[in-house]
């Protein structure tokens, strides 16, 4: 079994991104009987008998008891596990020359929360996801619908500690910089737009743990203006995410 997970994918979007990737094996589609016309589950079906995938349809009690999310859109996919990469993997630049962008999740647990910030990290460009092996949400039916298809453009690195893979992409000239709200520098400081780069958030309770904290390059904080005194970590993960790809792009 994958320590990741990601064998049983739920929602129209990320089934139907799953089968347009088709990174993975896909064994088999349910859905739900007398559900309303749908362009998107039209395309599944069409993908689907293009790729040689059965597809089952079924009465909808079934498909909701098979079902591990609350809404799964009437679709459910049943296919291989994403299987994660070396670490080292990560650091590579891409054939274009492009420099890696990670995200490190540092002790998520909740798997919306990771789901959300995993559409974003795809959405920012991101290249690589590193995930502890404990005490970390993993790609559930739950984080993969919330991700709405963005697992199936990463790649996952599964590490024994933080601490120690984040000395790891430091002697691989990756430079970390983690996010915490109490810290004197802002993020928006940093000169991010060259280099390999990670950005290392922490879990939702206690944020950064000291020894994650103590191996990043640099510690910032979001720049906040109301009562508050800090932002969920999926948005504040989002944020420096989209700030990394501000600074990264170029002029035409």
């Amino acid at each position: 079994m994958s320590e990741l997970g990601g064998d049983q994918v739920e929602g129209r979007r990320a089934v139907l991104e799953l089968l347009t990737v088709g990174g993975r094996t896909v064994r088999k589609i349910l859905l739900a009987e007398d559900q309303d016309p749908s362009p998107q589950l039209d395309r599944i079906e069409e993908l689907a008998s293009r790729m040689r995938v059965p597809v089952e349809t079924v009465p909808r009690t079934r498909l909701d008891a098979q079902a591990r999310t609350e809404a799964p859109q009437g679709v459910i996919a049943l296919a291989r596990p994403i299987e994660p990469v070396a670490l080292e993997a990560l650091c590579i630049p891409s054939k274009k020359g492009g420099q890696p962008f990670l995200l490190v999740a540092a002790g998520i647990t909740d798997p919306r929360n990771l789901g959300a910030l995993l559409r974003s990290a795809e959405c920012a460009g991101v290249t690589g996801v590193v995930l502890p092996r404990h005490r970390s949400a993993r790609l559930s039916p739950t984080v993969t619908k919330t991700a709405a298809g963005a697992i199936e453009h990463l790649s996952f690195a599964v590490v024994g500690g933080i601490p120690a893979a984040l000395s790891v992409l430091t002697d691989l000239g990756v430079w970390s910089i983690g996010l915490a709200g109490e810290a004197d520098q802002s993020l928006y400081d940093l000169p991010l737009g060259d280099g390999p780069l990670a950005v290392v958030v922490g879990s939702e309770e206690k944020g950064l743990a000291p020894l994650v904290r103590r191996r990043c390059d640099a510690v910032v904080s979001i720049p906040q203006h109301g009562a508050l005194p800090s932002l969920n970590v999926g948005v504040a993960g989002a944020v420096a995410l989209f700030e990394v790809a501000r600074q990264r792009q170029r002029p035409a």
